[in-house]
C-alpha cells in the first residue's frame, strides 16, 4: 500500500443566519485574512437562508446572497464550487482549489425534511459527498427541532435523516458508509437542569466544564447508538445561541432562552475498522484515525463573536484528512500552449484514460483564473475529436482580455469537472 500523505485541508463552517442578509466582511469567518495556503475545501452549512428571491443578484445560477458572497470572496483565492444543495432555509456549499476538481468524484447531493412530520422543510438534512483522491466523504448539515424539551425528537430527527438519505452508486450508499462523515448544523441541543442565573454566571467565569456536563449532546453520546463513532473537539468557546442581533448579549426579550451550544461540527470514520481516538498532547488539536490509515486532524475548533446579524454565531473548525491517495491520476489530461500569441495557438489537445466513459456532450470550458463554478466560462467548445479548437467554432466569438486563464474538461455523464490545465496568458484580443 503506497504510504500515507497529508490529504486535504478542510474548513468547516456553520451558521444559523437567522434570516439576515450577509455582513460586508466575511473575510475572517473564512480565515482568509490569516491564509496558511493550507485549506483545500470549504464546506459552509448554512441555516435559515431567506428564502426570498433576490431579483438584484447577478448570476441567475444562484437564488440566494450567501451563495453569492461566498462565491465572489473564495473565487479570487482559486476555490470553485463543486457542489451546492438547498432545501428552504438550509444550504450547503462545497468549493475546492480548481486543480483538485479532477480528483473530487461521484459528488452527488440529498435533502430529507423532517419538519412538519417529514411535509416541510424548514427543519431536516442537506448533504453532499463525494470520493476525494479515491476516499470517500459525505457533509451533512442539519437543522433540527427546537426548544429544551426537543432533545429525543433531535435524536429521532437525525435518525431519520441518517435512514432517508441513500445515494447512488453499485450498491445504495448511506451516510455513514463513508469514509469520513463530517456532521454539522444547528442541532438545536440545550443545556439541561441549570437555571439561568447559573448558566450565565459560568459562561462569564468561563467555567464552561459543569454546562457541557449537562449539554444534551454530550450526554446522548452515552446512550445513543447513533452517536457511535461521532467525535467532537473541546468547546472551548462560550455559547453560541441566543444573542440579541446586533450585539454580543445574550437574549434579553421576553423569551429570556438559556444560552445554549446549538451549533456544533462532529466527525466519524467508518466503524469497520476500529479507530482508537487520541488528543495529542504536544499540540492543540484532536486526532483520530481508521487502521486502514485515513487519520482525521482537528486543528481548531472556534466560535466568531464578532459577527451579529444572527441570534446565533457561526461556529468554524479546520481538520487535515491524511490517507494514501488511491487516485491521483486525471481521467483527462489537457495540453495547451504556454502562452496564447495569436489565433492559431488557440487550441488544445487532450488525452483520456482507457475507462474514462465518454460522451458527445462532453465539452472543455475556457475559464478566466478566478472562476466560480463549471459554467462560469469565457467560452466553451464540444469536446469531439482529440483535439479542441477554439479557432474553429461556429456561430461562436469569445471577446477575451489579456490575462491567465485555464482550461477545464467537464464530462456530461460525472456532470464535473474531470481535467485542468495550469493557468496560462492569452495575449491577444479576440478568438473568431
Amino acid at each position: 500500500m503506497c504510504n500515507i500523505q497529508t490529504g486535504p485541508g478542510l474548513h468547516i463552517i456553520t451558521w444559523n443566519v437567522g434570516s439576515a442578509t450577509p455582513p460586508d466582511d466575511i473575510t475572517s469567518l473564512l480565515g482568509l485574512n490569516v491564509g496558511d495556503g493550507n485549506t483545500d475545501m470549504y464546506i459552509i452549512g448554512l441555516q435559515e437562508v431567506n428564502s426570498m428571491i433576490n431579483k438584484r443578484l447577478k448570476d441567475v445560477l444562484f437564488t440566494d446572497q450567501w451563495s453569492e458572497v461566498c462565491m465572489e470572496r473564495l473565487s479570487p483565492f482559486g476555490y470553485v464550487l463543486v457542489t451546492s444543495q438547498r432545501m428552504q432555509g438550509l444550504l450547503l456549499l462545497v468549493f475546492a482549489k480548481y486543480f483538485h476538481l479532477p480528483f473530487l468524484r461521484g459528488v452527488q447531493t440529498e435533502t430529507t425534511r423532517t419538519g412538519l412530520g417529514g411535509y416541510w422543510g424548514n427543519k431536516g438534512g442537506v448533504s453532499a459527498r463525494m470520493s476525494a483522491f479515491g476516499h470517500t466523504i459525505c457533509f451533512l448539515n442539519c437543522h433540527l427541532p427546537a426548544h429544551m424539551e426537543n432533545s429525543e425528537q433531535r435524536m429521532e430527527d437525525f435518525e431519520s435523516i441518517l435512514q432517508q438519505q441513500q445515494f447512488e452508486g453499485q450498491a445504495a450508499i448511506g451516510v455513514l458508509d463513508h469514509d469520513v462523515v463530517f456532521w454539522f448544523g444547528d442541532l438545536n441541543f440545550r443545556i439541561d437542569d441549570l437555571d439561568m442565573q447559573v448558566v450565565k454566571s459560568a459562561i462569564d467565569n468561563n467555567k464552561f466544564s459543569m454546562l457541557l456536563e449537562k449539554d444534551q449532546l454530550n450526554m446522548a453520546k452515552d446512550s445513543e447508538t447513533v452517536l457511535e463513532g461521532f467525535q467532537e473537539g473541546p468547546l472551548k468557546f462560550p455559547p453560541t445561541y441566543k444573542f440579541d442581533v446586533g450585539t454580543d448579549t445574550y437574549d434579553t426579550s421576553g423569551k429570556k432562552r438559556k444560552p445554549a451550544w446549538t451549533d456544533r461540527i462532529l466527525w466519524r470514520l467508518r466503524a469497520t475498522a476500529t479507530a482508537g481516538a487520541a488528543v495529542s498532547t504536544g499540540k492543540r488539536c484532536s486526532i483520530s484515525a481508521l487502521t486502514s490509515g485515513t487519520k482525521v486532524t482537528q486543528h481548531y475548533y472556534r466560535s466568531h463573536m464578532e459577527y451579529t446579524v444572527s441570534d446565533h454565531k457561526p461556529v468554524s473548525s479546520i481538520f487535515t484528512l491524511q490517507f494514501p491517495y488511491k487516485v491521483d491520476i486525471p481521467l483527462v489530461t489537457i495540453i495547451v500552449e504556454d502562452e496564447w500569441n495569436s489565433i492559431a495557438d488557440a487550441t488544445a489537445k487532450f488525452k483520456l484514460v482507457p475507462s474514462y466513459p465518454r460522451s458527445s456532450w462532453d465539452w472543455i470550458g475556457l475559464y478566466k483564473v478566478g472562476f466560480k463554478h463549471h459554467k462560469d466560462y469565457v467560452g466553451y467548445v464540444w469536446a469531439k475529436q482529440e483535439e479542441a479548437d477554439f479557432n474553429r467554432q461556429e456561430q461562436q466569438v469569445i471577446w477575451l482580455r489579456s490575462g491567465d486563464f485555464i482550461l477545464g474538461y467537464y464530462s456530461n455523464n460525472m456532470s464535473t469537472i474531470v481535467g485542468v490545465t495550469e493557468p496560462f496568458q492569452v495575449i491577444m484580443a479576440l478568438l473568431s
